[in-house]
C-alpha cells in the first residue's frame, strides 16, 4: 500500500457540473493537506470531471465511469471510494444526503470511525463538530490511518470553481454490487433558488395551518425577495410543505444572509439547521417562543397580518 499523503474529496455532481457543496468540502480538505484530489464517479461524467479540474486548489481529478455508478447508489459508490482509498490520509464528503448515505459505508468497509458534520479543522487529525443538536461543540482527534469525514458545508467558504488546472486520471470502475437497484426519481422543479444555496430563506411552521396557507401567505414574500422556501419539521410532518423544504437537524442545514422564520417556535432541532444564518428575523405571536432568543429582529405579531403587511411594504 502506498503511503497515505493526499486528501480525497468525493464530489457531488449532476454528471455535467460540480455542485457548490463540493467547493466547500474542498476548502475543508485544503486545511487537512496540501495535495487535494477529487473523485468524480458516475456514468458519462467527462463534463463534470473537466469542471472539477478547474476547481482552485485541486491537484488531481480521479474519474470512475461506469453504468453501475450512474445513479449514485450508495453501495456501488462506497465500493468505488474504498477501491481508491489506499493512497489517502483523509476522505471527505459534503454532509449532504449523498455524503450521509455513502460515508458510513466507506468507514465501515475501511474499519475506521467516521467523523461527522465537522465545522472546523483544528489540525490534520483534529476536528470540531456539533453535538446535542448543535448546543455544544466537541473537539475530536482521530488516530485512524484514514480519516473519513463529512463536512458541514455552511461553515467553509467555497473555493473558486475556476483557476485550477488539475490532472485528470481515469481509474477502473467497480462492478455492480447487486445489493440495490435504481427504480426511479422524482425531481421537484422550481424556479426558486436551491434551499441549501439560497442567500435568503423564508420558512414557515405548523402555525400556518395548511399547505394552502403556506402558498397564500409565504410565497408572495419569497417571490418579492427572490428567496427559497423552507419549513420546520412540524410543518413537513403535518403535510403543509414537501420534505425537501425541511430545515433542521433532520433536514437541511442552511446559513443564508437572511432567514425569515414565520410561525416557527424554535425547537432545538430546527435551530440546529439555521442558527448560523447571518441575519435572523422571527415573526411569532408567542412572546416566549424560543426562536426569539437567537433572532436578530423579532416581530411579536400574528403572521397572517404581519407577512402581508411586509409584502406590501416591499
Amino acid at each position: 500500500m502506498n503511503e497515505r499523503t493526499s486528501v480525497l474529496v468525493v464530489a457531488e455532481h449532476d454528471h455535467a457540473s460540480i455542485r457548490s457543496a463540493t467547493l466547500s468540502t474542498v476548502a475543508a480538505a485544503l486545511q487537512c493537506g496540501a495535495d487535494v484530489h477529487v473523485l468524480v464517479a458516475g456514468h458519462g461524467v467527462q463534463d463534470a470531471a473537466n469542471a472539477a479540474a478547474h476547481i482552485a486548489g485541486v491537484s488531481r481529478v480521479v474519474v470512475a465511469d461506469a453504468p453501475c455508478l450512474a445513479q449514485g447508489l450508495a453501495e456501488n459508490l462506497g465500493a468505488q471510494v474504498v477501491q481508491v482509498a489506499g493512497r489517502y490520509s483523509h476522505i471527505l464528503f459534503p454532509a449532504t444526503s449523498m455524503g450521509k448515505n455513502v460515508a458510513p459505508r466507506v468507514a465501515a468497509l475501511l474499519d475506521v470511525a467516521q467523523i461527522s458534520d465537522i465545522m472546523r479543522v483544528v489540525s490534520a487529525d483534529t476536528f470540531e463538530r456539533p453535538i446535542y443538536a448543535g448546543n455544544a461543540l466537541v473537539t475530536v482527534r482521530s488516530h485512524d490511518p484514514v480519516k473519513v469525514v463529512t463536512v458541514r458545508v455552511t461553515n467553509f467558504d467555497a473555493v473558486s470553481a475556476q483557476g485550477g488546472s488539475a490532472q485528470i486520471e481515469t481509474v477502473d470502475a467497480v462492478s455492480d454490487s447487486g445489493l440495490s437497484s435504481f427504480v426511479g426519481r422524482q425531481v421537484a422543479k422550481s424556479e426558486r433558488p436551491e434551499l441549501a444555496d439560497a442567500q435568503i430563506v423564508v420558512s414557515g411552521g405548523r402555525a400556518l395551518g395548511s399547505s394552502e396557507r403556506f402558498n397564500e401567505v409565504l410565497m408572495p414574500l419569497a417571490d418579492r425577495l427572490g428567496a427559497a422556501l423552507g419549513a420546520s419539521r412540524a410543518a413537513v410532518d403535518a403535510g403543509f410543505a414537501p420534505n425537501d423544504w425541511q430545515v433542521g437537524q433532520t433536514g437541511k442545514i442552511v446559513a443564508p444572509q437572511l432567514y425569515i422564520a414565520c410561525g416557527i417556535s424554535g425547537a432545538i432541532q430546527h435551530l440546529a439547521g439555521m442558527k448560523d444564518s447571518k441575519v435572523i428575523v422571527a415573526i411569532n405571536k408567542d412572546a416566549e417562543a424560543p426562536i426569539f432568543s437567537i433572532a436578530d429582529y423579532g416581530v411579536e405579531a400574528d403572521l397572517f397580518n404581519a407577512v402581508p403587511e411586509l409584502v406590501a411594504l416591499l
